[in-house]
């Protein structure tokens, strides 16, 4: 569970900074589950440049809450989540500083987009979240502005979970505050993961991918893996420490998701098929193929180019599907081009899809 945040301050010196809003939403890696937006109080003046930045003043902040009143709002929303900004180590300073004016502990495991960004999306002129989310055609409404700022890194982190192919730059860059990773019953598990079509992974103490499944309802499948008594299921709960899960939308999505993944992460307990070589090529050269994506009004992408395939991944605007320099930094390359060829070419043969544009 995340809880992506923005905080807008005052300015001035370091940890004397008052915080002016403050917008949270809980995000449980599937979708936006809570959120909390408020303006606050800072109880001092804010300096010049940050209201001509955000256009918020020392008026519009007279009766606001102030943020001892805000407090246990902010500890429930966080309660048992990484907390994810841009540039987190701003932001958890802040928060942390102020719970510390009111005597009270705030720890919370962190991550930073900042640092995942320039991990998972390379040769980026810049990694600020302007700059970034252009780049990347997510839309940005009332930059710095607390709601606008967090709602562009809720899907910033979306699109990062979707480019962390091998499924550990993401757990490896969590900071702990206390270091340690609790170990999560077989119940705890379960729960935790999402009751739609995807692909789910099975995570040792490590962080490391254990092992793969798929279905049109993780949930169960989770719960079916925790319910067999095989010597290799056994071997999986009893090295299972977390478990992390991906929807996919639709069934084309699932196939190809789990079978490059078993390819590039080779799970020490999945059984590796073999696979005949594909003798038949694309009939057309460049196309991309629309499919239903994980939300209403999201579209699943895979496109073509020179008959092999790109590259795969999830659109919500037109913009970024019309314009094919945007669409490609948003789409997920594929590096195992024979087996996705294979695996879209026979599903095509056997399936529909919702539409195939040619380029």
């Amino acid at each position: 569970m995340y809880a992506i945040l923005d905080i807008e301050t005052t300015g001035g010196k370091f940890n004397e900074e008052g915080i002016t809003e403050i917008a949270i939403y809980k995000y449980d890696g599937q979708s936006v589950i809570d959120q909390f937006i408020s303006l606050v109080n800072p109880e001092k003046e804010i300096q010049k440049f940050v209201v001509k930045l955000t256009g918020i003043n020392n008026a519009m902040l007279r009766n606001a809450p102030k943020f001892y009143e805000v407090a246990k709002r902010i500890i429930e929303i966080t309660k048992d989540c990484t907390l994810v900004a841009h540039n987190t180590a701003f932001d958890y300073r802040i928060l942390s500083t102020e719970f510390e004016r009111l005597g009270y502990d705030f720890n919370r495991n962190t991550l930073c987009t900042v640092e995942l960004s320039q991990a998972l999306i390379l040769d980026q002129p810049s990694y600020s979240l302007g700059k970034l989310t252009k780049s990347l055609g997510i839309p940005m409404t009332d930059r710095h502005r607390a709601s606008g700022d967090a709602l562009a890194t809720v899907q910033l982190f979306k699109l990062l979970l979707e480019k962390d192919v091998h499924k550990n730059i993401i757990q490896k860059s969590v900071k702990y505050y206390d270091r340690r990773i609790e170990k999560q019953k077989i119940q705890k598990l379960i729960d935790s993961t999402p009751k739609t079509q995807g692909v789910f992974y099975v995570h040792d103490s490590e962080g490391k991918v254990i092992y793969i499944g798929r279905g049109k309802n993780v949930q169960t499948e989770v719960n079916k893996l925790f319910l067999k008594q095989t010597k290799r299921a056994i071997k999986i709960q009893d090295r299972a420490n977390s478990i992390s899960a991906e929807k996919t939308g639709n069934e084309l999505f699932t196939n190809l998701k789990y079978n490059l993944e078993l390819e590039t992460l080779s799970p020490k307990y999945n059984f590796k098929k073999k696979r005949k070589p594909l003798l038949l090529d694309f009939n057309n050269d460049n196309f991309i193929i629309f499919d239903k994506g994980r939300e209403v009004e999201e579209h699943a992408v895979i496109l073509i180019e020179n008959k092999e395939v790109f590259g795969y991944g999830f659109t919500n605007l037109a913009y970024q599907e019309n314009k094919i320099n945007v669409l490609k930094n948003v789409l997920t390359p594929i590096e195992h081009k024979e087996l996705s060829k294979s695996i879209i070419k026979n599903y095509l043969n056997k399936n529909k899809v919702q539409k195939i544009v040619r380029l």
